[in-house]
């Protein structure tokens, strides 16, 4: 089944002169963790409102285009049905706790009250995701006294046990360190491997190329280029756009200019590893 399909999708804030996108076309499956990059004010963050349902319903403007989720028209949707398919991980981590919860255990079960689950069922879920997470240690803790990473793997806790079948994500670590990033990103990865579908605004390229199986890039209320992940970030256009590629990649350029190629244009460091070892022992043996 297709996730979202949107064809000329044009979408322009109450009181802006400016569309925040403009002529936006793109499909994406179900199943599969799609990566968004691109500069700022290139329509990311509104791309996703868009699927979230946030937009037409609660931001005021003006849409025009095809928008479809899960197969239903956008229009169609009952907002309170959305967001129960959708759930949604801001890139803010000290905003996406609601700060009226005492413990971290209340804050995780505080929307399956909110949908009126049934108390042994809400504790069963909140008892599961934190094993899942591995978060034990927080959960009689105040979450409003927890670091940026902790704060961050129990709004995805949160999402978890409410069991969305979509999970849209705004840049989960822009204010998290290189250790706290690879655990939402591994966190991520377990939802792939559930089955969810992943909306991903990331502008940590290389962990993007690790995870995500496409990537979109916007530009200008646009998707300047869209495929699969290895096609687009290793793609000569992207700097265009103002996306630089993977480390990795950008090295394996470089030799292959200097005549050492390695082979394979590498997404990720196990790949260029994996490609520079071969490289060396084929030299070995024709030596």
């Amino acid at each position: 089944m297709v996730l979202a399909t949107l064809r000329d999708v044009r979408f322009t804030y109450a009181y802006s002169e400016r569309p925040a996108l403009d002529g936006l076309s793109l499909e994406w499956e179900e199943g599969k963790v799609h990566g968004v990059v691109g500069l700022n004010a290139s329509g990311k963050s509104t791309l996703c409102a868009l699927v979230r349902g946030i937009i037409p319903h609660f931001h005021e403007g003006e849409l025009t285009g095809q928008v479809q989720i899960l197969g239903k028209d956008l229009q169609d949707w009952d907002p309170a049905e959305l967001s129960t398919a959708i759930g949604c991980v801001f890139d803010n981590p000290f905003t996406q706790i609601s700060g009226i919860r005492e413990t971290v255990f209340e804050e995780i079960a505080l929307g399956l009250e909110n949908l009126g689950v049934p108390r042994d069922e809400i504790i069963e879920r909140v008892r599961r995701v934190v094993e899942q997470l591995g978060i034990e240690r927080l959960v009689d803790k105040n979450p409003n006294g927890l670091s940026g990473g902790q704060r961050q793997k129990v709004a995805f806790a949160s999402i978890i046990a409410m069991d969305a079948d979509v999970v849209v994500i705004d840049e989960p670590t822009s204010q998290l360190d290189p250790e706290s990033s690879e655990e939402v990103f591994e966190i991520i990865h377990g939802l792939k491997d559930r089955g969810k579908s992943i909306v991903l605004v990331e502008h940590k390229i290389d962990l993007l190329a690790a995870y995500a199986d496409t990537v979109t890039v916007m530009h200008g209320g646009r998707a300047a280029m869209s495929g699969p992940t290895r096609e687009v970030l290793g793609s000569a256009e992207l700097r265009s756009y103002g996306v630089r590629p993977p480390e990795v990649a950008e090295l394996a350029g470089l030799l292959q200019e200097d005549g050492r190629g390695i082979g394979i244009m590498p997404m990720t460091r196990d790949e260029a590893a994996h490609a520079v070892a071969s490289r060396i022992e084929e030299v070995s043996r024709a030596h």
